[in-house]
């Protein structure tokens, strides 16, 4: 499923054109019709000769109306560039043009329109030898021309026919199965609710599936889907695409807007791009410039800060971030342009490269330029350990998916960086797939897992340092130190049990070797309580007799060494005599079958307050079971 679009000068005829391809006027709305001029973006949908069928978007050609044109023609796969014979190229023609150049639009051509007009065909000649001039240096500079006369036909088979010859080398679109749709056109039919339109990208949307309009956050369900007119239960990358969304209001919706899939993708109100500033600007561009970005669909004002630039002069490139006013939705690879909002021009543009940098750049640093470049210029498996590197631990599959990269190179990347030891596996589920590329393995970059195990590490040693009569330090301490989430602290201390670079401590953590000792002064008060449990084995010191006696510090120690065992906030027991109690019970249960608070009262001679304790403790533990007012064996 192939979409076209159609750019040119106003009164060039495009919406003409596609007219008399489709037998559909893309003009719909009044004022259009009676200005003969197109401002907002119109489509339509032709078969091709080979059986294809392809979307058209129609965009204006007046200067004035250069956001819509740009919010229709990002997601096409070829364009037509539209101009009249008896006028050639105009100042719209050049900034389409330069616009079509900037976002690298695959394949293209050229119809020289209202042929019928000039029947010179010495003068067409020259009108095609200036307008090649013009292409030069461009996407279509080496693109075929068509002469066409929409009101008498001539041509318009010709035009099929290259289209289809274009098309037929164009790859189809990539299913990374995260669709995304920009929403170019949203209104409601009665009886159906909302629909928007645009041309889907990166996966496939069904019937029924749950959807998220992102950045507004508003969810709801594909209630049904067309493509042409007509009616499926699944559209695929690349198609014009119409939705109809049930749970969401017209109101609550705006061009520009993306439909996707929860949990798929992020806002950004960041993003870091190579951009190229066209040859004809009016003046040089300078740092923290105000621009309109438009991307997708969607425009939005943004700050533009230079890297590594004071000033970048006409046809100059430099790598750029943008601080954005309204979060967008894009990815690593979208092209975009940039425009002047006053006096309004088209200052140029290029390619996203990092849609979520962690942070405002220092904009001479030499180590981001360099990541810029290599995000840019590298390999499969440098985008992709760029990628490992922004996204720290994550799935094979989300890094694929960020990297952009096709399961074939994202296969031979892996293996790469394997391989080199740039990527370490800290967790690989069961799996149908080949083990070498599991897409739900968890993977960190080799660096950034040295780095995290080291200062977990030392965490731990650090603990052990300020706390020497604790076991180890608790998990969720850890974790909350390490700032890390529950998923890679969870793959983290599996990893390190394996190593055996750690030992596992009751919910906490601790350093191999590590144990607790006391010095003389701390094995004195120890003895002296111990005495006085010894006494009184079932009527003890209480935790907040114990504690005032040898402190807390040393009491927990005692209850992590298990020498001492808590049975309540209150009461505790010595090991031996906690011990000593249950075989006590059993025997006693073993002649009698059940015993009641009274009755263990007077077994252990001792109160009420310790044997309840006791009794609630072993209900826990599961040695009793408690049916009324007595106790059973559990």
């Amino acid at each position: 499923m192939r979409v076209i679009g159609t750019a040119g000068h106003v009164d060039h005829g495009k919406s003409t054109l596609i007219s008399a391809l489709t037998g559909v006027h893309p003009d719909r709305l009044k004022e259009e019709q009676e200005r003969e001029m197109t401002i907002e973006l119109g489509f339509g949908w032709l078969t091709l000769p080979d059986g294809e069928e392809i979307g058209i978007v129609d965009v204006p050609g007046h200067r004035d109306f250069i956001g819509n044109m740009l919010a229709g023609v990002g997601g096409i796969d070829a364009v037509v560039l539209v101009i009249a014979a008896d006028e050639g190229v105009m100042p719209q023609t050049k900034e389409h043009l330069a616009i079509l150049d900037l976002l690298q639009i695959p394949t293209g051509m050229i119809a020289l329109t209202k042929t019928d007009l000039v029947p010179d065909a010495e003068w067409l000649d020259l009108v095609e030898s200036d307008i090649r001039e013009s292409l030069q240096n461009t996407v279509l500079q080496d693109a075929p021309f068509v002469r066409i006369s929409s009101k008498d036909g001539t041509g318009l088979e010709n035009l099929l026919e290259t289209l289809t010859n274009l098309l037929k080398e164009k790859p189809a679109r990539l299913d990374l199965g995260r669709p995304r749709l920009p929403i170019d056109r949203a209104f409601s039919i009665a009886g159906f609710g909302t629909v928007v339109t645009g041309t889907l990208a990166d996966g496939n949307l069904s019937i029924g599936d749950e959807v998220l309009v992102l950045p507004s956050e508003q969810r709801g369900r594909v209630r049904g889907l067309q493509t042409h007119k007509k009616k499926e239960e699944i559209s695929v990358p690349g198609s014009r695409t119409a939705v109809n969304i049930s749970g969401i209001s017209l109101e609550d919706i705006r061009r520009g807007e993306v439909v996707t899939k929860p949990g798929q993708y992020e806002m950004t109100r960041r993003l870091d791009a190579r951009f190229r500033l066209l040859d004809d600007i009016s003046q040089p561009l300078k740092h923290n410039t105000e621009v309109k970005l438009f991307v997708g669909a969607s425009e939005t004002i943004a700050i533009l800060r230079l890297l590594g630039a004071e000033m970048l002069n006409p046809g100059e490139e430099a790598w750029i971030q943008l601080e954005l006013r309204d979060p967008i939705i894009t990815v690593r690879g979208d092209r975009y342009i940039l425009r002047r909002p006053s006096p309004a021009e088209t200052l140029g543009g290029g390619v996203i490269i990092d849609h979520q940098p962690k942070g405002r750049h220092k904009r001479f640093d030499e180590r981001i330029i360099e990541k810029l470049t290599s995000l840019a210029e590298g390999s499969p498996a440098d985008v992709l350990y760029e990628a490992s590197l922004a996204n720290g631990a994550d799935t094979l599959k989300n890094l694929t998916r960020d990297a952009r990269l096709e399961e074939a190179d994202a296969k031979e990347a892996i293996e790469e960086l394997f391989s080199e030891g740039k990527l370490f596996t800290l967790a690989t589920p069961p799996s149908k797939n080949d083990a070498s590329y599991n897409p739900d393995s968890f993977v960190i970059a080799t660096t950034h897992w040295d780095a995290l195990k080291e200062r977990a590490l030392n965490m731990v040693k650090a603990y052990h340092e300020n706390f020497p009569l604790r076991r180890g330090i608790p998990r969720e301490e850890l974790k909350s130190k390490l700032k890390v989430k529950t998923k890679l602290f969870n793959a983290m201390i599996e990893n390190l049990l394996k190593t055996e670079d750690v030992d596992d401590a009751y919910r906490s953590v601790q350093l191999p070797g590590h144990r607790i000792t006391f010095g003389r002064a701390e094995q004195a008060q120890i003895s002296g309580l111990m005495r006085r449990f010894e006494q009184n084995p079932f009527s003890p010191p209480t935790v907040k007799v114990s504690i005032e006696e040898i402190g807390e510090e040393i009491f927990n120690a005692l209850l992590a060494l298990e020498e001492l065992v808590q049975l309540s906030a209150e009461v505790v027991f010595r090991k031996s005599d906690y011990e000593k109690s249950i075989e006590m019970l059993r025997g006693y249960l073993a002649k009698n079958d059940k015993i009641t608070v009274a009755d263990a009262r007077d077994l252990y001679g001792t109160s009420r307050r310790y044997v309840l304790a006791l009794l609630e403790h072993l209900d826990t533990t599961g040695v009793t079971k408690r049916e009324g007012d007595y106790r059973v064996l559990g």
